[in-house]
């Protein structure tokens, strides 16, 4: 199974990229995923399944733990087979 994820973290700041969000950028950026698609209003990921929930689960713990108050997310099943 192939998954999508759309997310953002907050609070935003425009005016300079917050612990939080480099934090999120940074555990993307470094996990075993097909696609990154970083932006300043949300980022798109997508992979198998098994490296998309991964890297969900270490977005959720570092990002918190950085100063993110709230993560939003989606979670879309985008094709089968690995």
């Amino acid at each position: 199974m192939r998954l999508r994820v759309e997310f953002t973290t907050e609070p935003f700041d425009l005016d300079e990229a917050p612990a939080h969000a480099l934090v999120a950028r940074e555990v993307v950026e470094a996990a075993d995923l097909d696609s990154v698609d970083v932006g300043p209003f949300g980022n798109t990921v997508e992979g198998r399944a098994d490296s998309v929930l991964g890297a969900v689960d270490a977005l959720l713990r570092r990002s918190l733990e950085a100063g993110a108050t709230r993560v939003s997310l989606q979670v879309n099943v985008v094709g089968e087979g690995e």
